[in-house]
């Protein structure tokens, strides 16, 4: 989980502060609310929301009118219903062998994916008398969880039945971000088959970046989860949704290099002039990958110091990064002064780009060490 809030002045002696617009992941909800529109909009705040901490933000999304909730683990279960006693909570990863109890006991319904889990969640609510109900998970091409369309049709008589247990029928889109790749309309056809087979059923298919592909694939739930967090859900176009996160790190030392002399493991990059270093503690300890190196024929991430944009200068090591502030006026950026590595410009998705990655990987890679601060979100913290 991520570590606890910290006021300004506890930040101020952080050697990094990740903050979190909690405002701007209520208003990237409504957005996404709007879009979907009568669709129910839930939200995915697996893998500690996205690294966002998954208490404030199910405390920030019941606020605004979220109602549903998906999680991975058992643990991020328990945490979610604490944050949002009332709200639906569904558990992706599906039903671990024994585990009814425990999610029986925190009112959370798994999203069954194997005939065999239905068997045991079948044996599970006769023996118990539970009824809170289970989803099912349609696997319509990615190949990863879910019945078979196959399995899912022969499961018709018991819808007919009327007394079923299934509270939802969902599919997971592979390519939504593509938005003609021919996967999109082959995984729909097949999804609209199976919901009309789970007539009566709510029927879930959209992502984040499915929400974007149109009404056809809103159905009755929509599960968006980066795009909550300011990751781009529509790459081939611009981003709209609003960024949430800021993440600064602390100059510990600048430094002047000689014309000749190198930076960083394995002397990779070397300096042209005479060159001024600061050192920043951050490093790929932090979330802040390796991949963002710069060596002599390769330029890496850039870093905003004193309002400019300044290119990272060697390898990036396991707790800090070197950045060239030579082109910035003397005494603009000393030691104890906070750089940007996100924010200001400096999107997720322009740093996952240069650690050769996907947003979500960012967001979800953001070390422990980091101061985090909260800000927004009106009464929920």
């Amino acid at each position: 989980m991520a570590a606890a809030s910290t006021s300004p002045v506890e930040a101020e002696h952080a050697t990094g502060v990740l903050t979190i617009d909690l405002d701007a992941i209520k208003s990237n909800w409504r957005k996404l609310e709007k879009t979907g529109v009568p669709a129910e909009c839930a939200a995915a705040v697996k893998a500690d929301a996205y690294g966002c901490g998954i208490n404030p933000v199910v405390r920030a999304l019941t606020d605004t009118g979220c109602k549903t909730f998906f999680v991975a683990t058992l643990d991020e279960a328990r945490t979610a219903r604490a944050a949002a006693p009332e709200a639906t909570l569904y558990l992706l990863n599906g039903l671990l062998q024994n585990s009814g109890d425990a999610l029986a006991a925190i009112h959370c319904r798994p999203v069954i994916g194997d005939l065999n889990e239905l068997a045991e969640w079948d044996v599970f609510c006769r023996r118990t008398g539970w009824k809170g109900g289970a989803a099912i998970h349609v696997d319509t091409g990615m190949n990863r969880l879910g019945l078979s369309p196959i399995d899912a049709h022969s499961l018709a008589p018991r819808i007919a039945t009327g007394d079923h247990g299934i509270t939802l029928v969902m599919s997971h889109l592979a390519c939504a971000e593509k938005l003609n790749h021919p996967l999109n309309a082959r995984q729909l056809a097949t999804f609209r088959e199976v919901a009309h087979a789970f007539s009566g059923v709510p029927a879930s298919l959209a992502n984040s970046s499915g929400a974007f592909l149109g009404a056809s694939f809103q159905f009755d739930l929509m599960r968006p989860g980066a795009a909550l967090y300011g990751v781009n859900p529509t790459p081939e176009a611009d981003n709209p949704m609003l960024p949430v996160v800021d993440l600064k790190a602390r100059i510990v030392q600048v430094r002047t290099v000689e014309r000749g002399d190198s930076v960083g493991y394995g002397a990779t990059w070397t300096a042209r002039r005479p060159t001024r270093i600061a050192v920043v503690a951050a490093g790929y300890a932090d979330g802040y990958f390796r991949a963002a190196s710069s060596n002599d024929g390769t330029r890496g991430a850039e870093v905003i110091v004193a309002g400019q944009r300044c290119p990272v200068a060697g390898r990036i090591s396991m707790d800090l990064l070197a950045v060239d502030i030579t082109d910035l006026p003397p005494g603009a950026a000393r030691r104890g002064h906070l750089v940007t590595l996100i924010g200001d410009g400096i999107t997720i998705d322009e740093l996952a780009h240069h650690f050769g990655t996907i947003a979500y990987e960012v967001l979800t890679s953001l070390g422990r060490r980091y101061q985090r601060v909260y800000k927004g979100g009106g009464s929920t913290l």
